[in-house]
């Protein structure tokens, strides 16, 4: 294309590389008298100011992650990408030292188990300590202030490697754990004056595919309903960008109705910033998928491919396809001048918000030092956030175990681990507590022996294994799956357990002695086998459980906690994987899928999602039932003043549930709520609410608070407004409904939300 008159050539200029992280001189330094250094002002008024400074070049060379900054101007070069998933965790921008101050972070359970733990307080304070740590290791030149988490695509499909970093599976659930989560990094709801640090909700959207049978993420078109995108897909996402306000969002690898997420203009604007409100003081990357509009999408040039992706809304390229080709792109007057600062803006007043150009004197967060790592209190909650979330699939009353059980053989690939528990996006823990320390610990006289090894097909270690079972008066496998068979880039072709491990399983209950199996992964394996055989007394899903996990295995084997926890995936058969591709993204049944997920699925699964046993018995009854009818009129009146009318309350309701055995324990009130409205097919049951009670002692009661808005019970039409819809509903506690309640809405249908439609043509 021919250089128009006033557009000089461009060319890109070294990104260099980050190394330790500075702060802006607002006293003395270049920008002193720049508004970015006036406090009185707004993020976007200082930013702007800023950047108003930037060359051509260099607004270009800042807007990958490692950026350079502008030494001319005295703006420090910044590394945009640290990681912080379940702890400050290895990546470009976080270095942990190699002894002594700095050399670890708190490392909690990977999100899979303390999603199982449904506890949203608990979330909000690992986010809050997650957060802390994170800002004390950037106060020493450790880490960004910008942490690439979490990751909140549903788990929908159980062959995902990427599973282990989700909440799970559910859309209401993975809204509440994401809201609370951001708000505790952040330090508050859109908190004012200063984010503690600044989250960064991923990947955006209809991401959960690694590479299978030929598909790869980086070139997979997700094929989506607009019904099933906002009733499925992007509820977390709605939680997090418009409800909790988080400060970053990260666009996805794969395409979405035929557009690449980081190309696409009705994601990134229709949607995000304008129907959820995503402000001018937050911005978007990509990671590394930018390039991917490329290849293998084969959707562009690779300059218009940088072009498509900056006018659409993704700021900054974690990579370096931006700094290569929009040089190229502005030379060609594919982009302009306007572009570029627009997003770097949106960069630079985030990082006003967290105090980079303020002084040291007038932030509390930066007093942050060694001692707010691995607190007291941020090693408790690791522990509580394991014991919280393990699950008892199954127990014959073994469980837990006698008093006069002194000796175990505990035998199988994670009786022993250690980093294992911490599963994929991990920093350096200041310890890893194995099952074997934890057993230790717990007073018994332990046999360790391997076995087998996760997919090993070799039964050398079978005898010894055995062996040790014979002499032991209880025998504990802990097994499963790890990063060897579940990760990024890594997903399952079967959901069955992997190797031998069944088979060595298989020898040890022949013994007769009591025996417990602890299986550990994210994504769930058909437990069918297990399930159905006597001689295994007692079945535990323990997750990737951090740097306590061998301590909270342990105590609730023993007894010293009761377990409370529940699935937060389904539990498919092993043939599911041969009845839906992983490519297909249908949520509802059809002739050629049995559905996806507990509130669609049409087959009986091994365990339900919300599947959870205790070591106690409880009753329950209405504390506040709902009413026998509602308006719906009435009810969307009452809610003008939300700021969502899909937020907008429909009814707190109440249980009491009370201890009826005799071992204290949390419990958790899973609330469904059914009924048959809107557009068939119809869900089997969708969460509503929940609520976590905690340390219910023999004969007490507990109440469960239990609120329930508008959009809980509202279904999405196929344009993907949601829809309140006058008819009869059924309120189920419990995956086995052991309190219910009837009500009717009357009236007409309102619509709750005008989801955008999509006028953009690729």
């Amino acid at each position: 294309m021919r250089l128009s008159k006033h557009v000089a050539p461009v060319f890109a200029l070294a990104a260099g590389s980050v190394t330790g992280y500075g702060f802006p001189d607002c006293e003395g330094g270049p920008l002193a008298s720049n508004a970015v250094c006036n406090t009185a002002l707004d993020p976007i008024t200082r930013a702007t100011a800023l950047v108003k400074l930037f060359t051509v070049p260099e607004l270009i060379n800042n807007t990958v992650n490692t950026s350079p900054g502008v030494l001319r101007l005295g703006l420090p070069a910044y590394q945009w990408w640290s990681e912080a998933l379940h702890g400050v965790a290895n990546s470009p921008g976080v270095n942990f030292s190699t002894s002594g101050e700095f050399s670890y972070a708190t490392s909690f359970p990977q999100p899979i188990l303390m999603g199982a733990a449904f506890d949203d307080e608990l979330i909000k304070s690992v986010g809050s300590i997650v957060g802390m740590e994170g800002r004390a290791f950037n106060n020493y030149g450790r880490a960004g202030l910008d942490f690439w988490t979490p990751n909140i695509n549903p788990f929908k499909d159980p062959r995902w490697g990427r599973g282990q970093e989700t909440p799970g599976e559910d859309p209401y659930h993975l809204s509440q754990y994401v809201y609370n989560l951001v708000v505790g990094l952040q330090g508050g709801l859109d908190p004012e004056p200063y984010y503690q640090v600044v989250s960064a909700c991923k990947h955006f959207a209809g991401y959960d595919l690694e590479d299978w049978d030929g598909t790869v993420r980086y070139g997979f078109n997700a094929v989506i309903t607009s019904q099933d995108l906002v009733e499925y897909y992007l509820p977390s996402f709605q939680s997090c960008y418009r409800d909790a306000k988080v400060g970053a969002a990260m666009c996805s690898y794969n395409a979405v109705n035929g557009v690449p997420s980081c190309a696409d203009a009705y994601l990134l604007q229709d949607i995000l910033r304008d129907f959820y409100g995503f402000a001018q003081d937050r911005w978007l990357h990509s990671s590394d998928a930018v390039q991917n509009i490329y290849s293998p999408h084969n959707y562009a040039t690779p300059q218009q491919a940088v072009a498509d992706a900056l006018k659409a809304g993704t700021d900054l390229d974690c990579g370096n396809f931006y700094a290569e080709w929009l040089p190229i792109a502005y030379n060609e007057s594919l982009i302009t001048e306007t572009d570029l600062r627009t997003a770097l803006v949106h960069q630079y007043a985030s990082l006003v918000r967290l105090g980079y150009f303020d002084p040291e004197d007038q932030q509390p967060y930066r007093t942050y030092n060694w001692s707010s790592i691995n607190t007291p209190l941020a090693r408790q909650l690791a522990y509580q956030a394991a014991v919280e979330g393990i699950v008892l699939l199954k127990n014959d009353g073994t469980l837990p175990l006698s008093s006069s059980i002194n000796n175990i053989a505990l035998i199988g690939p994670w009786a022993n681990a250690t980093t294992q528990m911490q599963g994929n996006y991990f920093g350096v823990a200041p310890y890893l507590i194995s099952p074997v320390m934890g057993a230790m610990d717990n007073g018994y006289n332990v046999t360790y022996v391997l076995g087998t090894n996760i997919t090993s097909n070799d039964t050398s270690g079978f005898a010894a294994a055995v062996a040790a079972a014979k002499e032991a008066d209880a025998v504990i496998y802990a097994g499963g799956i790890d990063l060897t068979v579940e990760a990024e880039v890594l997903d399952r072709y079967m959901i069955t357990w992997p190797g031998n491990q069944l088979d060595l399983i298989a020898e040890l209950q022949a013994i007769g002695k009591p025996l417990i199996v602890v299986q550990f992964s994210g994504g769930q394996l058909d437990d069918s086998v297990l399930k159905g055989n006597a001689s295994v007394n007692a079945l535990v899903w323990a997750g990737y459980p951090g740097q306590s996990g061998g301590k909270a295995v342990f105590d609730i084997l023993s007894g010293n906690v009761a377990p409370a926890g529940r699935l937060p995936i389904t539990q498919y058969p092993g043939s599911y994987v041969n009845k839906i591709p992983m490519t297909d993204m249908n949520i509802r049944p059809s002739s050629t899928s049995p559905g996806r997920t507990y509130i669609w699925y049409t087959d009986v699964p091994v365990y339900e999602f919300g599947y959870g046993e205790h070591y106690t018995t409880f009753s329950y009854k209405w504390a506040q039932a709902p009413a026998t009818s509602y308006s719906i009129h009435a009810l969307v009146d009452g809610g003008k003043h939300a700021t969502y009318l899909d937020v907008a309350p429909f009814a707190t309701l109440a249980v009491n549930v009370t201890n009826a055995g005799n071992r204290t324990s949390d419990y958790v009130s899973l609330l469904f709520a059914s009924g048959t409205h809107g557009n068939a097919p119809y869900p089997n049951k969708v969460l509503v609410s929940y609520a976590r009670s905690h340390s219910i002692a023999p004969g007490t009661t507990a109440i469960a608070e239990l609120p329930i808005t508008l959009g809980s019970l509202a279904r999405a039409d196929t344009n993907g407004n949601f829809w309140l819809y006058p008819g009869a509903y059924e309120l189920a506690l419990d995956t086995s409904g052991v309190l219910t309640s009837k009500f009717e809405l009357t009236g007409s249908a309102v619509r709750l939300t005008s989801f955008p439609q999509n006028t953009i043509t690729s």
